[in-house]
């Protein structure tokens, strides 16, 4: 298929455009290339997860170190979503993130020639910073160019390609480490997602309901405020926070504690569990159907519920349970990040780009700062210390939500509020 070049400039979005239509061409362009789209932004966002305890042993650095490779670069994607988001209001869309993913891929195939370790934390940081054009600006990019009926559901859709991006990034990592060092695994992740990347700049559509924005600071200031001044949105924003950075401190550290005693398990065999992503692939897009039944809200906190009561079975000395657990966990916790990541842009009525850009600074800075945190519990005190510390966060999360939204929010009416 033939790439659609957004307009170059500041243009009115089209006369009464109220969306495409779940079952068009365009509609499966949009899902498609959105889904690559995540699948090269986050196969590299986390590309070296996998190899953790490799890269920790070669590099000579303790795991809560070598998971700075991880935190550095969600840090990096956490300060740039707003201004990217900002850019993307002046530029358009679908320029925006084109822009983000090349300047992302050239980056990734830099690190695996990274001669040092602080060189690679700046590469990873830089990368990071990169592809902070992504994540925002595709759920403004949905609500734009999805018609408000299947909003949730496109959101859901897009979510369930992200998880797909950080099942192949790390499904390619860990064999890849296992045999060649996590230098070629950094290089085989970094391919796959550049060929990622030319798959979405083919697919994705011209943008049809973008508007040019053209206000400055003192305008993006109001903005953020009104946002941060909304009560239901920052509610979203503390789930954001506390569960990416309960989700990333379980995946960074379980690898750690899978191949110790007394599990004793290889790289290779280790990075299997990431197939755990695959619960979440289905439970976003599922989660995103059943809002329409039950409204968001408690499609939410049963997304919570769900991932505690996972990462519960953790706690046992049984693999088969733990394994049974991670996929529990996962499921729910991605059920819940459909919900909250797609509630965004339907609470927001103006600013949707910078709603989503807040959630996932709140996002990205929950991965960075609980994903490295948790290392120094997990090193401390282990993993029972820390999966009892993600739980304790998870029913934070779940009195926030509840208390904060009534009973009917989240419920669409019609075209789906």
């Amino acid at each position: 298929m033939q790439h659609s070049v957004p307009h170059p400039g500041p243009l009115a979005s089209d006369a009464g455009w109220h969306g495409h239509a779940k079952g068009s061409r365009a509609y499966g362009r949009i899902i498609l290339g959105l889904a690559f789209a995540g699948v090269a932004t986050f196969a590299q966002l986390y590309s070296t997860q996998a190899v953790l305890p490799i890269l920790a042993a070669d590099l000579e650095v303790t795991a809560a170190e070598a998971a700075l490779t991880i935190s550095l670069a969600t840090i990096g994607l956490a300060v740039t979503v707003i201004p990217w988001s900002f850019l993307a209001d002046r530029i358009g869309r679908v320029k925006a993130m084109a822009w983000g993913i090349t300047v992302a891929t050239v980056l990734g195939l830099l690190v695996p020639l990274a001669t040092s370790f602080p060189l690679l934390l700046g590469l990873r940081l830089l990368e990071g910073m990169a592809l902070g054009g992504i994540p925002a600006i595709a759920i403004a990019y949905l609500n734009e160019e999805v018609t408000k009926a299947h909003a949730a559901l496109a959101a859901g859709s897009y979510v369930a390609g992200t998880t797909l991006g950080g099942l192949a990034g790390r499904l390619v990592a860990g064999p890849a480490g296992e045999l060649w060092g996590w230098r070629a695994a950094a290089l085989a992740v970094s391919v796959l997602a550049t060929l990622a990347a030319v798959a979405f700049l083919v697919l994705v559509p011209r943008a049809r309901g973008f508007t040019a924005a053209k206000a400055g600071l003192r305008g993006a200031a109001r903005t953020l405020g009104g946002h941060l001044r909304n009560i239901r949105l920052l509610a979203l924003y503390v789930q954001a926070f506390l569960m990416m950075g309960g989700f990333v401190a379980v995946y960074n550290y379980l690898g750690f504690r899978l191949s110790g005693q007394p599990f004793g398990l290889p790289a290779t065999v280790v990075s299997l569990m990431f197939l755990a992503y695959l619960s979440g692939t289905f439970t976003s897009r599922w989660a995103a159907g059943l809002t329409m039944r039950f409204g968001r809200r408690n499609v939410l906190l049963a997304g919570l519920a769900l991932s505690t009561a996972g990462l519960a079975l953790t706690l046992t000395a049984s693999l088969a349970l733990i394994l049974a657990g991670l996929v529990v966990f996962t499921g729910g916790f991605f059920a819940a990040h459909s919900i909250g990541a797609g509630w965004t842009g339907a609470i927001a009525s103006t600013g949707r780009a910078q709603a989503a850009s807040l959630y996932n600074l709140a996002y990205y800075l929950g991965s960075s700062i609980i994903g490295w945190a948790g290392g120094l519990l997990f090193q401390s005190s282990g993993w029972s210390a820390l999966a009892g510390a993600v739980m304790i966060l998870a029913c934070l999360t779940a009195v926030t939500v509840a208390v904060v939204h009534p009973r009917e929010a989240g419920r669409p009416k019609g075209a789906g509020a």
